[in-house]
């Protein structure tokens, strides 16, 4: 029933079969996270990050109701475009898919068929998490990093999030949280929160072994590899917190709740950053992408 319901690129079909590595990745930052042609770049440069490093990219979505495992050159064009695509986490697949709209996968979406799909390792910018000043406002992320078997790999949570609240979250419901060559969590834009892990991992090897042995014990929890932006791109954190702030206050008087939060304040940021945010988050992407194909390959 569910084969159903998805559509593979032969690409990624073919890696599959033949148990090479493959790496999934989100849709959303091509419809909500940044503008046309930029959207469209960043995604094929993330595509050709992971092919680089020996792994096959399987970018995720709803296309006209149907869930695409890996998109074509032309699917990828043509959602760098679209204006009415919702965005997918669990409670949205079913809405999406019997209205047989366009959907664009979120982290806890992509990491709901990347596992459906048998792809162990999923890359993005950072995941959600729990909001500054609304602690009741939980992202979905990280409610399906504690139910579906998928290492994340990440530049931590997003920096206009509350992180030691996302952090005692994910310890809560029993998610590991590891640093690939950093001891501390990473704050998004910047290399450093000042928040430490319990475990560090200096090689893709190390971090196999530990998906590994998840895999051995039958747990139902994600992995979350955090993976720092690299110094050279990272925005220095007192210029990031500043425009967080001021685009927080933004926001509350706006009223703006929800999801609409998310995609507000990352564009406020950038604005008031005259950009350096957004390219920050560009190389970080980029980055992980490159991990996460290591990362693959060392589990096969």
């Amino acid at each position: 029933m569910i084969a159903e319901l998805m559509k593979f690129h032969p690409d990624v079909a073919n890696a599959l079969a033949a148990g090479r590595p493959v790496v999934a990745l989100e849709s959303t930052l091509i419809t909500h996270g940044l503008p046309h042609p930029i959207n469209l770049e960043v995604a094929q440069a993330m595509e050709q990050a992971v092919r680089d490093n020996g792994a096959t990219p399987a970018t995720i979505a709803v296309l006209r109701g149907q869930i695409t495992v890996g998109l074509t050159s032309e699917q990828l064009t043509y959602l760098a475009q679209a204006t009415n695509v919702r965005k997918c986490s669990r409670r949205d697949f079913p809405i999406v898919l019997a209205q047989k709209g366009d959907g664009a996968t979120t982290v806890a979406g992509t990491m709901i068929v990347a596992h459906l799909a048998g792809i162990k390792v999923f890359a993005t910018g950072g995941i959600g998490g729990v909001h500054r000043g609304h602690p009741v406002d939980v992202s979905a992320d990280l409610l399906e990093l504690a139910q579906t078997p998928v290492a994340v790999v990440c530049a931590g949570a997003k920096a206009i999030l509350d992180l030691p609240l996302t952090l005692e979250v994910l310890e809560t419901h029993g998610v590991p949280v590891v640093g690939y060559g950093c001891a501390e969590f990473p704050a998004f834009y910047s290399r450093s929160s000042g928040l430490p892990l319990d475990v560090r991992c200096d090689t893709v090897e190390e971090i196999a072994a530990m998906i590994r042995a998840r895999e051995q014990l039958g747990f139902r929890t994600g992995m979350l590899i955090t993976n720092p932006i690299p110094a050279a791109d990272e925005l220095p954190a007192e210029i990031a917190e500043a425009a967080i702030q001021q685009a927080l206050q933004e926001a509350d008087a706006q009223g703006i709740r929800g999801k609409e939060t998310t995609p507000f304040l990352l564009a406020r940021v950038s604005e008031l950053t005259g950009d350096r945010s957004r390219a920050a988050n560009i190389a970080l992407l980029k980055n992980n992408a490159r991990v996460a194909a290591q990362i693959a390959k060392a589990i096969v």
